[in-house]
């Protein structure tokens, strides 16, 4: 099975940076296709918020761009997510996503999720 852990979630004031952390792991041999982050504020549907597509590059949705940056350790198979700015409208549960190659077949993982949150 393959696992996602996500971690560095809390609360900060409106202006204030956090980072998160993904960090996939397995005990059977594994690929990642694409790797990225969501959030979930409580009444609203899931939302892409930043993710590697699987060409290595990056996309961002709209409201976060020029505040956060998503990086990666390829040899860890870590994502980051550096929120810079942070704003009340921030505030989520964000989760770690990935499509995960497992032989032939590729399968979505989420991670447990970590809340994130701004205060005014």
């Amino acid at each position: 099975q393959v696992q996602l852990v996500e971690s560095g979630g809390g609360l900060v004031q409106a202006g204030g940076s956090l980072r998160l952390s993904c960090a996939a792991s397995g005990s059977i041999f594994f690929s990642i296709n694409t790797m990225g982050w969501y959030r979930q504020a409580p009444g609203k549907q899931r939302e892409l918020v930043a993710a590697y597509t699987s060409d290595g590059s990056t996309r961002y949705t709209d409201s976060v761009k020029g505040r956060f940056t998503i990086s990666r350790d390829v040899a860890k198979k870590t994502v980051y997510l550096q929120m810079n700015s942070l704003k009340p409208e921030d505030t989520a549960v964000y989760y770690c996503n990935g499509l995960i190659g497992i032989g032939i077949h590729n399968y979505v993982y989420w991670g447990q999720g970590t809340q994130v949150t701004v205060s005014s």
